[in-house]
């Protein structure tokens, strides 16, 4: 069975309602991003980030899987399908993917301040000023903030190097480490891009140039026609 990486970014959960922030001059739901994604904004003021990602968890409980989610699935009966996901959110889950790698951590889980390894599992509840992981420190968002290590970016460079097919789907290529995935994917490789803006590579792609839901069930179609 050929192995198919799927790199995503927030274009694929934006028709599900989940806010961006490339697409509004930096803004994040009025927020500038060094305010509360940064070590630095926590250490500032840990109320306001709680409060940011308390509410970017509520949007994402109130969002389901659309389309690209569920084709992605779909992909699973004639593919090893193996997703890297830029994304925060855990809708690929939600509509089924069995494989799925986050880079930049997962808004469904906290973890302890001063262990990075001590991970707990939240769901949809809200981060208080005074919660404790249970080494005794704060519980913070399980997010990679900017400026920090991102810890799933070597197990993502090995599923580049073993693609049989790479595929983009709404992320700028703007965002490092994750944009330097496609350099670890094989030249033979066939690699496609859907996004309905100009994406940035360098090297041979097949652009798709759709929104997801649609860009992603059109590349499906002709991905599964390749097994008939």
């Amino acid at each position: 069975m050929k192995k198919i990486v799927v790199l995503t970014g927030a274009g694929i959960s934006a028709e599900s309602g989940i806010s961006t922030f490339r697409d509004s001059d930096g803004l994040w739901e009025h927020y500038r991003v060094e305010d509360v994604a940064t070590h630095e904004a926590y250490v500032r003021n840990p109320e306001l980030v709680l409060d940011f990602y308390n509410q970017r968890r509520r949007q994402l409980f109130a969002a389901k899987p659309n389309e690209a989610h569920r084709q992605l699935v779909r992909l699973e009966e004639r593919y090893d399908v193996q997703i890297v996901t830029q994304n925060i959110d855990d809708l690929h889950e939600r509509a089924g993917s069995h494989h799925v790698l986050h880079l930049h951590g997962e808004l469904t889980k906290a973890r302890s301040d001063k262990d990075d390894s001590l991970i707990v599992e939240i769901g949809d509840r809200d981060i208080h000023i005074g919660d404790r992981a249970p080494d005794g420190a704060q519980l913070r968002p399980h997010i990679v903030w900017f400026g920090e290590a991102v810890p799933n970016i070597e197990p993502a460079a090995a599923l580049c190097e073993e693609a049989d097919i790479f595929v983009v789907v709404g992320t700028s290529m703007a965002v490092y480490p994750a944009a330097g995935l496609i350099h670890y994917v094989p030249r033979s490789t066939p690699c496609y891009v859907v996004d309905p803006k100009e994406v940035p590579v360098s090297r041979q792609v097949t652009f798709i140039k759709e929104v997801a839901t649609r860009g992603v069930t059109q590349l499906v179609d002709e991905l599964m026609k390749l097994t008939d």
